[in-house]
């Protein structure tokens, strides 16, 4: 980070009157091309008297929190103009997109991105009437905002990728500004405590700016109505140091705001240099919702109120006075002042923004994908588990990605950080500990366990923190990975709806470099948490990443540790993708060598010959197929009982490891071609096939394949309960010995024995459920289970 001398922060925190009339030139400016994009339609430059024609026929955009982000935009860029700072800029209030986008053109990068947006009449005009509208742009701060990071739809974790961009990032400073109303939201109320694990030494700076306007879109907001000193005593106890700002008057405002910055700086600057006595910095910014916007509305107060959130005047085609009054509004900006006469902004205006690349909407750290190093990847293969002979031998699977993963950070010092919620032994990823320590900023005590300042590995018991830091983290460039419990990632599910949706509208943007992928691990799975019962038993995360598009969602099954590190190795290496690995961490099964692994990785799904006994030649009397380290070995057992107990029976094993392998190509870049699916599953053989998930998901993602219907899913029905790791699979029928029975009455051709064979079934069903309530452990011949060697 930029180190600057004491003479430039006070002349940072006193602008001069020429400072003073750059400030508000440019804040005119944003203010008036911000109520212009809600408003006009035509006449961009009140050229002419306003009328009903010149306005749109849907109003649609926020004004309230407008002023107070363009006020703050301004101040900044002064102080990168005067320090040469590199800063991004983070919009927390939802839907304050008008005053970024405005921002965006007046720093001429939003022309540089879209040149259609011109810096003239015709350019206005096209920006004002794209804003909100079909084909047009969002009225957020979205993926189409040169700058942006982070989408103002996603209410509650602005300070989550604040701080995920500033770490391993020392030279950065994110402006992070907390709407009020975003303020009552979960994820932002725990998002505070991220000032405990940023390390000035290593990490850039985040500045908070609660922006305290006490208007939601109906009403007040708490934080707005508390006492000061109670909004004071929640910062300061977070570990803030409180600086505030209050008023409307003008210049007043500007001076204030001014000697706040620069009393930021300045601790930031202290921080950074290792002053460990101070704090890192906060502004709690008070100013009016709908600041310098109409007052009163037909004798309504709406400045200052929750009224000016959205469109204060509303009706201006229909009503005259309304009319008069947006005329009045737009012309209190002196229009005149801030645009030339072919309509670009004036050089008082120009003069406020930096140049090139620390103008912040140009700032290539909002841009990631330009500063994006690939990883130094070690040889995944040298972690490979030994396989003799298939589904002899156990191991803990995400071990040996956390012993690569150890080596990453080695080989990567600077751009990668495992992210999980204070699991990151359970999930046997603890290798990583043998580089790093967890990172923490707080005091510690001689009985902490690899806990330090120096760490890197991101531990803190909220999925939203570990999930929004990663995006953060991603979106500026580096690489990294989430690792949580399977069912508590539901909790940040929206954040991964989120993420995706911004992949999915920045691949329209050619402008918008690919950035490394979010890479999201969920072990400790459904089938596996039978010791914490039904609230640890979900798989819906998987389902939410299914439903996404298909340019950007990624589903990867891996039945067990070469698999695993496979899908590893390609999830790391890839770009603008959300990638969900699903793997539990308890001892399983292990069945192919690396390089089989490597094989059945890339073709995404494959017949296990192995497994089962069909003959290559004709088609089987049945097709058990399977996605999930637990159902797969329940599949291969019961493929194993109806090897010995039915040999004339011919089945086929199927295992399906890149989920995203099973739709047609034409549905998602993945799919296999009909050919293959044929090959695998023929057209017309009935399918049993035990899935990780829900069973509808299989028949989403085979719909339009042949004879879909033929496919009997077995998967998670919400049966769940504390109970041993088997009969979590017998409660949710997905146990070998009701694959067996599936495969006995869906198939075609029964040899003789069937009949006995499913009511043995059935007994050892009446045995198990006996059994253990009697012992509280599975039975043997269940629990010690392995293929024959």
């Amino acid at each position: 980070m930029t180190t600057v001398s004491a003479d430039l922060v006070r002349t940072l925190g006193e602008p001069s009157q020429e400072d003073l009339d750059r400030l508000d030139a440019w804040w005119r400016a944003n203010n008036y091309l911000t109520i212009g994009q809600i408003y006009l339609k035509a006449n961009p430059l009140l050229r002419e008297p306003l009328s009903a024609d010149h306005i749109k026929p849907r109003l649609l955009g926020h004004w309230g929190t407008s002023p107070g982000l363009s006020f703050i935009y301004a101040h900044v860029s002064r102080l990168i103009k005067l320090t040469g700072q590199e800063a991004i800029y983070l919009a927390g209030p939802g839907h304050g997109g008008p005053a970024l986008v405005a921002a965006g053109y007046l720093e001429g990068t939003y022309t540089e991105h879209f040149p259609s947006i011109t810096q003239d009449e015709g350019g206005l005009l096209r920006m004002f009437r794209q804003f909100s509208s079909p084909g047009g742009i969002p009225s957020h701060v979205s993926v189409t905002t040169p700058g942006s990071i982070h989408e103002g739809g996603e209410l509650g974790y602005v300070l989550v990728h604040a701080f995920g961009a500033v770490m391993d990032n020392p030279d950065l400073l994110a402006i992070a500004v907390v709407g009020d109303g975003e303020a009552e939201t979960g994820p932002l109320e725990g998002s505070w405590k991220g000032v405990s694990f940023i390390n000035p030494e290593r990490d850039g700076a985040v500045l908070p700016i609660l922006h305290l306007n006490d208007g939601k879109i109906s009403g007040p907001t708490v934080l707005g109505r508390k006492d000061p000193e109670d909004v004071r005593s929640l910062l300061r106890g977070h570990g803030y140091q409180i600086i505030e700002v209050s008023g409307e008057d003008q210049p007043g405002m500007h001076l204030r705001f001014a000697k706040a910055l620069a009393d930021a700086y300045d601790a930031i600057q202290a921080k950074k240099n290792g002053n460990k006595d101070v704090r890192w910095p906060v502004i709690i910014l008070r100013s009016p919702k709908g600041w310098t916007g109409p007052h009163e509305v037909d004798g309504v107060q709406v400045e200052g109120t929750w009224r000016s959130h959205q469109v204060p005047l509303s009706g201006v085609r229909e009503n005259p006075e309304h009319l008069k009054l947006l005329e009045k509004w737009l012309k209190s900006y002196r229009p005149e002042e801030l645009f030339d006469a072919t309509g670009a902004p004036a050089r008082l205006v120009r003069e406020a923004s930096p140049e090139g690349n620390l103008r912040m909407s140009a700032s290539p750290h909002a841009n990631g994908g330009v500063l994006t190093r690939d990883l130094d990847m070690p040889d995944f293969r040298k972690y490979a588990i030994d396989v003799q002979k298939p589904g002899t031998e156990h191991a803990e699977s995400t071990r040996k990605l956390g012993e690569m993963m150890r080596d990453i950070y080695t080989s990567s010092p600077d751009r990668f950080r495992l992210f999980c919620p204070d699991e990151t032994n359970s999930n046997r990823l603890g290798a990583v500990f043998e580089v790093s320590d967890r990172a923490f900023m707080e005091r510690t005590i001689p009985g902490d366990v690899k806990l330090s300042a120096d760490g890197r590995v991101m531990e803190v018991l909220s999925e939203h923190n570990c999930h929004g830091w990663l995006e953060g983290y991603n979106l500026t460039g580096r690489h990294g990975l989430f690792a949580t419990y399977e069912a508590f990632a539901m909790v940040s599910a929206s954040q991964t709806v989120q993420h995706g949706k911004w992949l999915q509208e920045a691949a329209h943007l050619p402008w918008r470099a690919k950035v490394p992928s979010l890479n999201i691990l969920l072990t400790s799975t459904a089938w596996r948490n039978d010791h914490n019962g039904f609230s640890h038993q979900g798989p819906g995360l998987l389902q939410v990443v299914l439903n996404q598009r298909g340019n950007v969602a990624r589903v990867y099954l891996p039945p067990d540790a070469n698999c695993l590190l496979s899908v590893a190795d390609h999830c790391f290496r890839s770009r603008s993708y959300v990638n969900l690995i699903v793997i539990d961490k308890q001892p399983q099964l292990q069945y192919l060598t690396m390089d089989e692994a490597i094989a059945h990785c890339a073709r995404g799904a494959g017949i296990w010959d192995w497994a089962g006994t069909d003959d290559g030649v004709t088609d089987p009397d049945i097709v058990l197929a399977c996605a999930g380290d637990v159902v797969t070995m329940e599949t291969v057992a019961a493929a194993q009982i109806l090897k010995e107990k039915l040999p004339g029976f011919k089945t086929r094993v199927v295992n399906v490891v890149n989920l995203m392998s099973l739709p047609r190509p034409k549905d998602h870049p993945h799919g296999m071609s009909e050919v293959q699916f044929t090959e695998l599953f023929t057209d017309t053989v009935d399918v049993v096939f035990a899935f990780h998930g829900y069973p509808g998901a299989i028949h989403q993602v085979v719909h339009g394949r042949p004879d879909a219907d033929r496919f009997r899913v077995r998967g998670f029905i919400e049966q769940g309960t504390t109970t041993t790791p088997f009969d979590m699979t017998v409660r949710n029928k997905t146990s070998r010995y009701h694959l067996v029975m599936d495969a006995i009455n869906n198939a075609k051709r029964l040899p003789r024995g069937a009949a006995d064979l499913k009511a043995w079934c059935e007994s050892q069903l009446a045995k198990h459920e006996a059994y253990v309530v009697e012992n509280l452990e599975d039975m043997p011949e269940v629990r010690d289970w392995a293929l024959p060697r």
